[in-house]
């Protein structure tokens, strides 16, 4: 029997955050026969994906982090990897602005080097950043990252990217192609009964839910959603926000909704992996995002049929039902609280169609990447 082809995907960790989630997406949907994913990481520790890739047959190998101090040391590893692995001819980074690193040494072996841009950091989120009083480190690092990413595509011999947003950022004016960040559609489909149960779970059956799903950190902007929520309160007593996700920031998200008093109507979930099913209770979701790539999570609500707010840093193909309605973060919070009690009453329909036709169906689009590599 014929080997299948071995791809080596390239991520800091596999930890469940939304690139990481995508391209397990695909890992999950490809035909494994012919095609097999294995994993160069950065990060000892083990983290969510790590065993589930086992089970699928998957490699796991790992480096040390990359860091400015230890660059030199971290050099002479990715060399050595590379010169003990010769058999990955098609290496796929998924670290962005410093994918370059890896494709640099990867490029004596490997003959197809793909660099894959998740982010759309720009010069206004890195200036928001600042103005919200971010930590110096994360600033100086994403000023850091816009500096140096147009050393990538110098080592590339494929640019892809989540969006239109993300391929700009990364790749300048070098043509990139656009790798849908696709989903299975089937089981995030609004059912009605499931929703009955999920909200009965939740303890939510009679109110207003709003929902959130992304880790506790800057670029996800909580403190924001926290004011905009506190302003629906004033407006529908009845509302509730389900936060989904862990991070660094959570401790002082839970600080802020106590000091406001509404901690009664705020529910932290904690990291969760059925995502598909917490959608189904929500009635709006709400996502104000300083900078993103292209956010699975807004077209898994769009199959569950929930209606959106999106801050308008994030890219305008998310936007392919009448369910995305895009606002500025420079509008007050109470003009995104009068907009959701305006969605508040968004019937739920069926939406498989339209995922599929806009090719966000995870069936086709992972028999698409499948060729993509085989071709080459």
């Amino acid at each position: 029997m014929k080997e299948p082809l071995r791809v080596l995907q390239v991520f800091t960790s596999m930890n469940k955050g939304g690139a990481e989630a995508m391209i397990m997406n695909y890992y999950r949907n490809i035909d494994k026969s012919k095609v097999q994913f294995d994993f160069l990481l950065h990060r000892q520790e083990k983290y969510a994906f790590d065993y589930e890739i086992e089970e699928m047959g998957g490699k796991i190998y790992r480096l040390p982090a990359i860091s400015i101090s230890s660059f030199f040391s971290y050099k002479k590893e990715v060399k050595a990897f590379f010169e003990a692995h010769p058999e990955y001819k098609i290496i796929h980074s998924h670290i962005n602005a410093l994918s370059f690193v890896v494709l640099k040494y990867a490029q004596k072996n490997c003959s197809t080097r793909i660099a894959h841009s998740h982010t759309s950091l720009n010069p206004y989120s890195i200036f928001e950043l600042y103005k919200k009083n971010v930590h110096t480190s994360r600033t100086l690092k994403n000023f850091l990252y816009h500096q140096i990413r147009s050393l990538t595509p110098k080592y590339t011999t494929h640019n892809f990217a989540c969006g239109k947003k993300a391929g700009e950022w990364l790749y300048g004016d070098n043509e990139f192609k656009i790798i849908n960040n696709a989903i299975d559609t089937s089981m995030f489909l609004y059912d009605k009964e499931k929703s009955i149960s999920m909200k009965k779970e939740l303890e939510v059956e009679n109110d207003f839910v709003i929902g959130h799903v992304g880790r506790f950190d800057n670029p996800k902007n909580h403190y924001f959603l926290i004011d905009v929520f506190n302003e629906i309160l004033k407006q529908e007593p009845k509302a509730k926000l389900l936060l989904v996700g862990n991070g660094n920031l959570k401790d002082s998200i839970i600080a802020k909704v106590e000091e406001l008093g509404i901690s009664a109507s705020v529910n932290f979930l904690g990291f969760r992996d059925d995502i598909e099913s917490i959608l189904q209770a929500v009635d709006l979701f709400i996502f104000p995002s300083l900078y993103e790539g292209f956010p699975v999570t807004l077209i898994e609500a769009q199959a569950a049929s929930v209606s959106i707010i999106a801050s308008d840093t994030i890219t305008k193909e998310v936007q392919f039902s009448d369910l995305v309605h895009f606002m500025s973060l420079k509008q007050p919070e109470k003009e995104w609280a009068n907009l959701a009690i305006k969605l508040k009453n968004n019937k739920k329909i069926n939406r498989y169609e339209v995922i599929s036709e806009n090719g966000y169906d995870i069936k086709s689009c992972a028999n698409e990447l499948s060729q993509f590599y085989l071709n080459l």
